[in-house]
């Protein structure tokens, strides 16, 4: 079977943004080529006030339309790439991952607000958001703290305060249930009716948490690899990233920049062909053999340090 193409946004991890922001790419893993679809620095596009410095974000492709998260706006486009209309709402700040249900709604995640809120497809609007809070339970004769649920109205003005506690910067759907985790949780938690099922425990530097067939997969980003594991928390499977010399790179010497090669963030899983397909720092997409671990396909399509990818789903047109 050959290798599928992939639609990959990216943002600018950088404390000087300079010329690049970045867009999005398809990429034809199969023989190499890539394609700049959108580009954050268009000029037919006012990006002023839509998180304008930090790129493009998650992905979703319902019926003939893609859907692609900016910071704090859901945009909508056609198959060409044209906006038709975009989404925003008071929640949804510092947005990360999305991901659809097959029918009806899109979850995102609004790190900011330490919430995930659902769009509905079919009425373009936000009609009802999650807010993710520590509380405390009782268990025997102990009280622990955990993590609980409380649902809010997106449109409304009872919603939580801006704080990002959790950083929740995943979301995903499994057995038509969510499933979500973030930097701060230590924990990749499934959302069923109000209540918070723990799945499995993950490290602290992880992205892109989704269940497979295999086990958990997530982008371990502070160990440079994806990895498969168990709900333990046990290593299964490592994918390690490309490094590349300094010397291939360009704007590596920015004084107390933040962007870093082999940073990981968007992931996706072919489990048909037996494939998982990571992205990486700068603008890299990986296909491995989730047999052997071994990289099948790899395509870099700049070597600005500062350009990182974020979503990441097979293109299915």
């Amino acid at each position: 079977m050959p290798l599928p193409t992939v639609l990959m946004t990216d943002v600018v991890r950088s404390s000087q943004q300079g010329d690049s922001h970045g867009g999005a790419y398809l990429i034809n893993l199969e023989d190499g080529s890539f394609e700049q679809v959108l580009d954050w620095n268009t000029t037919d596009i006012d990006w002023q006030g839509r998180g304008m410095g930090r790129g493009l974000r998650g992905i979703c492709f319902v019926d003939n339309e893609i859907y692609i998260a900016a910071s704090n706006e859901l945009f909508v486009f056609d198959l060409q790439f044209q906006i038709l209309r975009s989404h925003t709402n008071p929640y949804l700040h510092h947005c990360h991952e999305i991901c659809y249900d097959g029918q009806r709604y899109i979850y995102l995640s609004a790190t900011s607000f330490d919430s995930v809120l659902r769009f509905d497809t079919h009425k373009g609007v936000y009609d009802i958001a999650w807010w993710v809070h520590p509380v405390t339970k009782r268990a025997g004769a102990k009280q622990v703290r955990v993590l609980g649920i409380k649902p809010y109205d997106p449109n409304g003005k009872m919603g939580p305060e801006q704080a990002d506690t959790l950083h929740i910067n995943n979301v995903s759907m499994h057995d038509g249930a969510v499933h979500f985790s973030g930097l701060k949780m230590g924990v990749f938690l499934r959302m069923a009716g109000n209540d918070l099922q723990p799945i499995a425990g993950v490290g602290a530097t992880t992205h892109n948490c989704q269940v497979s067939e295999s086990g958990i997969l997530l982008n371990s980003t502070g160990n440079d690899a994806a990895v498969l594991q168990d709900t333990k928390g046990t290593v299964l499977k490592s994918f390690a990233y490309p490094r590349y010399d300094d010397s291939d790179l360009t704007n590596t010497n920015i004084p107390g920049d933040f962007a870093r090669q082999a940073f990981g963030r968007g992931l996706c899983v072919f489990e048909e062909d037996g494939l998982v397909i990571a992205g990486s720092s700068p603008g890299t997409v990986t296909a491995f053999d989730l047999t052997t671990c071994e990289r099948v396909r790899s395509v870099q399509v700049t070597n600005d340090l500062r350009n990182a990818p974020h979503g990441l789903e097979v293109w299915p047109f």
